[in-house]
């Protein structure tokens, strides 16, 4: 069937981050919001029937996650990403971001360095600092084809780091990591022993012309000395839904990583994420087919425009995820001038770019999952204030 992302769903008085807080997050209750990264796209069919259909049963008690649950997991990482994962590497989290916070918890101690690829999204700094652990920045680097890791300053930094926590696919700056850039960090993580936690919430939303390389398929040592984490959230626009998937190939490193979650009574989740999920991962691979061309749409639209009548505002198309990461500091200005253009002139909603890290300073975030009138209207607002 063909599925229609140009309608446009209200979502105000839902209790929804993006659009009712807008006041507290931004001051002014009329900016048009494309800053929280979740899509202003229905939520497929098949995950709302599956929700649906569980529901009109009348009790909503304890449950667990059964086989058919994990082997829908099992079969979309095989069909879409060529990773063979074992049953047993499974298990639930109720969220990526309460998962690596676990898995810090877990497997460092308060003190310990802790590496970070900045720009990164903002939880990656708080799961060190909001634990006590060290904060390392390995900073990425701007090369001419976009941004790049510093694996330079990654070598002197894993020789005291325990962990290294990898966004892949990035987020905020759109990079899908090639399999040889994956392989150079595996290389000193193994050198130094350096712990990779690999968050791939935005593995499924590859733009084409771009593969996801699983973090944990480069090769064996590298498998067995990380943790992935997975979920249909960003995917299927589940998030609300609080389920995810941690993915553990080593078995003594498993077995720590669900005895810290068992200890948080964290392992069980909602009966809605279950079924929603399933149905997903069973049910989505045309759906997520339409979705990366529309959002391709999108972000050639927005580089089109930016190009042709925003030559000031520097940007590096995105490989990955619906975000696009826009440099503003050609305009010359204070991070405060351009925070109040942005949400007083042209009343948009992005996200702020040193919420990412001191590099972002001067830089925005917009979330392009969203319908193309939606994203006409931002660059139409943009040019106002801006051109």
């Amino acid at each position: 069937m063909q599925y229609n992302f140009d309608k446009i769903i209200p979502r105000e008085d839902t209790n929804c981050v993006k659009y009712d807080l807008r006041q507290v997050v931004f001051g002014n209750p009329k900016v048009l919001p494309m800053w929280v990264a979740d899509m202003d796209f229905e939520t497929p069919d098949f995950a709302r029937n599956a929700v649906i259909a569980r529901a009109e049963h009348p009790v909503y008690g304890y449950h667990f996650k059964d086989e058919p649950y994990f082997k829908a997991i099992q079969g979309w990482l095989l069909r879409h990403h060529q990773w063979q994962v074992d049953l047993e590497w499974m298990s639930f989290v109720p969220g990526v971001v309460c998962g690596f916070n676990m898995a810090v918890m877990a497997f460092t101690k308060e003190g310990d360095e802790i590496i970070i690829q900045s720009p990164v999204y903002p939880p990656f700094h708080h799961a060190a600092t909001g634990h006590n652990r060290k904060l390392v920045y390995n900073t990425l680097k701007v090369g001419e084809k976009g941004y790049e890791m510093d694996f330079e300053l990654l070598e002197s930094q894993a020789k005291t780091a325990k962990m290294l926590i990898l966004c892949n696919p990035h987020n905020p700056v759109g990079r899908c990591w090639t399999h040889d850039e994956l392989l150079r960090l595996s290389e000193i993580c193994l050198r130094n022993h350096v712990l990779v936690i690999a968050d791939e919430i935005h593995c499924d939303l590859v733009l084409p012309g771009f593969k996801h390389v699983p973090y944990a398929t480069l090769n064996e040592e590298t498998a067995n000395h990380c943790i992935v984490f997975h979920a249909a959230s960003k995917t299927f626009n589940l998030a609300g839904l609080a389920t995810s998937t941690a993915i553990i190939p080593n078995k003594d490193m498993r077995d720590t990583f669900n005895n810290y979650v068992h200890s948080m009574e964290a392992e069980l989740g909602n009966i809605f994420g279950k079924v929603a999920t399933q149905a997903s991962m069973e049910q989505g691979d045309e759906w997520l087919s339409q979705l990366l061309d529309y959002v391709q749409g999108n972000v050639d639209y927005v580089a089109d425009f930016l190009a042709q009548k925003l030559p000031k505002v520097r940007f590096f198309k995105p490989e990955a995820t619906y975000m696009m990461w826009l440099d503003f500091n050609g305009f010359g200005l204070s991070e405060e001038e351009l925070w109040l253009k942005m949400t007083r002139g042209a009343e948009l909603g992005l996200n702020r770019g040193k919420e990412f890290g001191q590099e972002g300073s001067g830089f925005f975030r917009i979330n392009l999952a969203c319908p193309r009138s939606t994203v006409e209207e931002a660059m139409r607002r943009l040019y106002s204030e801006f051109g």
